[in-house]
């Protein structure tokens, strides 16, 4: 597809916002870490035993938190050696929990080899051109104070409806598959240029193929514009780590993402309890 009129912005007609809606929830931090292998083995067994220790011990506080967790997988490849992911409730909060996994003596055999911020994000393409168009059908002029007021309203409205999604546990599930994203802007193909109401449609799309997969994955999309490289971020969590081949291949075919799609690197890792890490590091 590519930029047109639709009915939702007819010639002549007032247009409409080019953003969608969205609301956000949990601010959220990846942390990639390879071991140090040569320094870590030449610590001695007792010197090892106290290092998993002292971080089973503050991971397992991070894992038990009610509300914005941690959990820490073991990343399969040469991307890195552990996966840490942290959900809290602000960005100062995952400061916080960054600084003290740096702190721990363990950081000291660690390297880091990447890293992601971003804040769980739910846009809400349906709901925003049906609302953009009845407050244009009221009269209000789009970015007034009166539309402002609605739309903080509806924003409002939208963050308690929408909640438990916000504001997840991270999912139990023995496998995570993490990648970043963007949306086209080369040439003819930018997703920028399209009108809100072909996005809505092509994105309507897109949430089918996942939803097929209901029940064997669980996908939590983060925001990360303004925070970090890339547009987006996606978490997939399943027991069966095939599931996220065949989700992301078939999501490959559907005009979002074969026309407008950008895919960064992906990082595989297996969930650990804090009480297990020493199976990642001692033999």
């Amino acid at each position: 597809m590519k930029p047109g009129n639709t009915e939702d912005e007819k010639p002549g007609a007032t247009a409409i916002p080019a953003a969608p809606l969205s609301v956000e929830g949990f601010a959220v931090l990846h942390q990639m870490f390879r071991v140090r292998r040569r320094d870590w083995r030449a610590l001695d067994s007792t010197g090892q035993h106290r290092v998993v220790s002292e971080a089973a011990g503050l991971l397992g506080e991070m894992a038990r938190r009610e509300d914005g967790e941690s959990a820490i997988f073991s990343e399969l490849g040469h991307k890195g050696d552990i996966l840490i992911v942290h959900f809290r409730r602000t960005f100062d909060e995952l400061n916080r929990a960054e600084l003290a996994i740096a702190n721990l003596e363990l950081s000291g055999y660690l390297e880091p080899t990447t890293s992601y911020v971003s804040v769980i994000e739910l846009g809400i393409y349906e709901a925003s051109v049906a609302f953009y168009q009845s407050l244009v059908a009221k009269g209000l002029e789009p970015h007034s104070t009166e539309w402002g007021t609605a739309v903080e309203a509806e924003l409002a409205r939208q963050r308690v409806k929408l909640a438990a999604r916000l504001y997840p546990k991270i999912p139990q599930r023995r496998y995570v598959c993490f990648y970043p994203m963007d949306k086209k802007r080369e040439g003819a193909d930018n997703w920028y240029r399209l009108p809100i109401g072909e996005r809505r449609d092509l994105m309507r799309e897109h949430g089918m193929v996942g939803r097929r997969y209901a029940g064997q994955v669980t996908q939590i999309i983060t925001g990360s514009i303004g925070f970090d490289d890339w547009e987006w971020g996606v978490d997939l969590f399943a027991d069966d780590p095939v599931v996220f081949k065949k989700l992301v291949y078939e999501m490959r075919f559907d005009e979002a993402s074969a026309g407008y799609g950008r895919f960064g690197p992906f990082y595989l890792g297996i969930r650990v309890e804090p009480s297990e890490l020493g199976k990642i590091l001692i033999a």
